[in-house]
């Protein structure tokens, strides 16, 4: 009888441990789990919120270059409306020349303007090594195959540049300005015209921010969907 007593006793020890590390085998699991969750959520959060983060300061971005004149400008009624005379009238003036590039922004073609200004301040220069240097810099930058403000210019005129770069001269971006300027006079300076930038200024009236077009939030949404849908993950 003591025995049994002895054994069974020996048995509810046993059972007794086995519960209690079975219990702590599942609070672990259950510790784990919670902590990979609240990791996933914490990741998820972090990268929201990056994105959130770039999408405003593309919106910034975009705001500020598609917005009014940057400063307050002393021109005329009567001096603005001799911009509509030619294209000439309205890039030889200093004014007229920043509201014509706050337009091309707008239509996020401002490298055409930067180009041809480039040119112009490039055909300035007399020593030879500036001349080399500033070459190099504006091929890089608005005429090699993907530059960071490549302008759009047909196959024989760039390949006609890129021959001449070892041995460039003030004429090397003649024909590419005189392209670029043609299709600014003939396509942007027409709807610049009719642009709230331009009737603004030759009416006298308040100043207010253009539209933004949808291509500055396209990138926002496209980045967004590939953030998946997980209600329990903020729980």
């Amino acid at each position: 009888m003591e025995t049994s007593l002895v054994f069974f006793s020996h048995l509810n020890m046993c059972e007794s441990k086995e519960k209690t590390f079975f219990k702590l085998m599942h609070c672990t699991g259950k510790e784990e789990t919670s902590k990979e969750v609240k990791i996933r959520a914490k990741d998820k959060r972090n990268r929201l919120s990056l994105l959130l983060q770039k999408a405003e300061l593309h919106e910034e971005a975009h705001s500020s270059s598609t917005g009014p004149l940057a400063k307050e400008t002393s021109v005329s009624p009567e001096e603005a409306m001799k911009w509509g005379e030619s294209f000439d009238k309205l890039l030889s003036h200093r004014d007229g020349l920043d509201a014509f590039t706050k337009f091309l922004k707008t239509e996020f073609s401002e490298e055409n303007i930067e180009f041809w200004i480039a040119c112009e301040d490039f055909k300035k220069n007399k020593e030879p090594q500036q001349i080399i240097l500033k070459a190099k810099a504006i091929y890089e930058k608005f005429i090699q195959n993907d530059a960071p403000q490549e302008v759009n210019l047909d196959f024989h005129t760039k390949e006609i540049i890129t021959k001449g770069m070892d041995h460039p001269t003030l004429q090397s971006f003649d024909a590419a300005q005189s392209r670029v300027y043609q299709l600014m006079e003939q396509d942007s300076y027409t709807r610049f015209l009719k642009s709230d930038i331009y009737l603004n200024l030759i009416e006298g009236r308040p100043k207010r921010p253009t539209n933004l077009r949808r291509r500055s939030r396209s990138f926002t949404y496209n980045e967004f969907q590939d953030v998946k849908s997980d209600v329990a993950i903020w729980l």
